[in-house]
């Protein structure tokens, strides 16, 4: 039974640092179970992609899918209160406006946002937006939902992935940054948050789709290996990128196997 809370605890933990949804009961927030909350990450993803599912069903029996996907994605901030998004605008412009490891962290830790964290944010919401209004151009309904249930997943899983391969950059305490996971745990936590990788296929038995991972994948490499060169590891908005960058690159992915497979 203690097994089970603590499981609860760090379920409820990811649900509470990843998203706005109110916790229902008194949580004690430590190192330990902010740790251990990882393994959850790709099922917080199923929850928020869940919402963007929901509200896209419900408004493309309203409007055209661009318009419902715009409705989908805002739903998607309101209830992550943008906290990725706000990882890759950092990083943005950190990596842009930054040389060298302590210039780049510093800006890092500036709740400012300056013209590359602008710029790239905006075109990252356009690369969103058109991928999939062209996926539900291309497709139907059961795929789009399946892709953003499929994608807010996967995408947190890939960017959990960097925990078990790459080094935490430790900032000092004035750093604005976020708490985060930053020691690897035992290959069966890791294989709670790849199981959920797997509930969206349940439902729908898109199989194919599974190609999308390698691409994604190789995203993460890329963008590790560029924060390592520079930093010497990862920050929590390093992770924050690596999630948005993976995400898009699943929805771009899936055109191309709708397409050609």
């Amino acid at each position: 039974m203690k097994t089970l809370k603590n499981e609860w605890i760090y379920f409820w933990t990811a649900v509470m640092f990843f998203t706005r949804i109110p916790i229902p009961f008194n949580l004690t927030f430590n190192d330990e179970n902010m740790n251990k909350s990882q393994k959850y990450y790709a099922w917080t993803g199923l929850i928020v992609g869940g919402m963007y599912a929901l509200v896209y069903f419900v408004f493309q029996f309203i409007f055209d899918d661009t318009i419902a996907l715009i409705l989908a994605f805002i739903s998607g901030v309101l209830l992550t209160g943008a906290f990725h998004e706000d990882g890759f605008t950092d990083v943005c412009d950190s990596f842009g406006g930054g040389y060298g490891k302590e210039k780049i962290l510093a800006i890092m830790k500036d709740s400012r946002i300056g013209a590359y964290g602008t710029i790239g944010i905006v075109l990252l919401a356009i690369l969103k937006l058109a991928s999939l209004v062209q996926l539900a151009t291309l497709s139907n309904i059961n795929t789009v939902i399946f892709i953003l249930l499929f994608a807010n997943s996967a995408s947190r899983f890939v960017a959990a992935t960097t925990i078990y391969t790459h080094q935490y950059v430790r900032d000092d305490n004035t750093s604005k940054a976020k708490p985060i996971a930053d020691k690897a745990l035992p290959f069966s936590s890791f294989f709670i948050g790849f199981v959920a990788l797997f509930v969206p296929f349940i439902f729908f038995h898109q199989w194919q789709y599974l190609l999308v991972l390698i691409p994604a994948y190789f995203s993460k490499i890329y963008l590790s290996a560029y924060f390592k060169k520079h930093i010497g590891g990862y920050t929590g908005d390093c992770l924050g990128a690596i999630q948005q960058v993976s995400e898009v690159v699943i929805y771009l992915s899936a055109i191309a196997v709708w397409k050609y497979i």
